[in-house]
């Protein structure tokens, strides 16, 4: 077998595959099906600072090569997830990468605060979410919202920081230059792109929230590029994310330049779909005679 393991800010992974945020839960139900030591990590449901009840349904629909969603980050809040879901997830011999968001900076930090006094192996900072302060909009289109929440949630831990960032910009290495700034070990990307469909029936969204995040096969070239754009930006390690349902989907975003890939919607569609991707990224390396999986990160070679 090819030696299929990463090292991102410090951490080993055993393969670079990881079950992405939203997707997975905490790894409960999956865990019916296979060991959750197959898997490289896990990024665990984002997590703010007290209980979410998440948007009104309809807040998923299907679209062509995809789907929207608007789930509006439901979850029991942080204390509940240090007290509940924590402890499990640390016994099981996968990196534990615990997914944060929150209205504003101050809650952000206060999050990470506390997982900062936990075992977690890293924490993957959402910059996607609304900001109360600025009007709705989101910390991740905004250099300076970027910086400025990256920055907060850095004086507020010491565990290996990545930010999670949104394609809806104009430039996304501009974002992936600020938050590296602020003192982020790492970036991930892309998060879902914003959508909308309407039923054309009823004249309304298919989405009780109107719009909604864009995922799967559709969105892949976009998550090829993006991540191939700030891999060349920065120096800090890049996770990809953003269609993969495939061993060689994840190969060619780690030779765009992703050190590890994320996996989202292919979950959904198929629950073995994460140690899949791993046997056939093996399977490739192997056939083509390449004895690590880091050999072939940021291997591209543009026309």
């Amino acid at each position: 077998m090819a030696d299929l393991s990463v090292d991102l800010c410090g951490v080993t992974f055993k393969n670079p595959i990881i079950p992405a945020s939203g997707v997975f839960g905490y790894g409960r139900e999956y865990e019916e099906f296979y060991p959750l030591s197959a898997l490289g990590g896990i990024a665990t449901k984002g997590t703010t600072g007290s209980l979410r009840t998440g948007n009104l349904a309809p807040r998923i629909a299907e679209t062509p090569a995809g789907m929207l969603n608007s789930v509006g980050l439901q979850n029991p809040g942080i204390d509940a997830f240090i007290e509940r879901e924590l402890p499990d997830l640390l016994t099981k011999d996968t990196v534990i990468l615990a997914n944060i968001a929150g209205s504003t900076p101050e809650e952000c930090a206060e999050v990470a605060a506390k997982l900062d006094r936990t075992d977690v192996h890293m924490i993957e900072l959402n910059i996607s979410c609304p900001n109360v302060k600025q009007g709705g909009a989101a910390f991740g289109t905004s250099c300076i919202m970027a910086e400025q929440v990256t920055a907060s949630v850095r004086k507020a831990t010491t565990k290996p920081l990545v930010v999670k960032l949104s394609p809806n910009v104009t430039s996304i290495t501009d974002i992936a230059k600020a938050v590296e700034a602020a003192g982020a070990d790492a970036v991930s990307l892309i998060n879902t792109l914003l959508g909308m469909r309407i039923d054309i029936r009823s004249r309304r969204p298919v989405l009780h929230n109107n719009v909604g995040g864009l995922s799967g096969p559709a969105i892949f070239p976009v998550a090829v590029r993006m991540v191939w754009q700030v891999a060349n930006a920065v120096q800090i390690p890049v996770i990809g994310m953003g269609g993969v349902s495939s061993g060689e989907d994840a190969i060619e975003l780690m030779m765009a330049g992703a050190s590890a890939v994320q996996v989202g919607m292919a979950c959904f569609t198929d629950p073995y779909a994460p140690v899949k991707i791993i046997r056939e990224m093996d399977e490739f390396l192997n056939t083509n005679h390449i004895a690590s999986v880091r050999d072939i990160i940021g291997t591209v070679q543009p026309w």
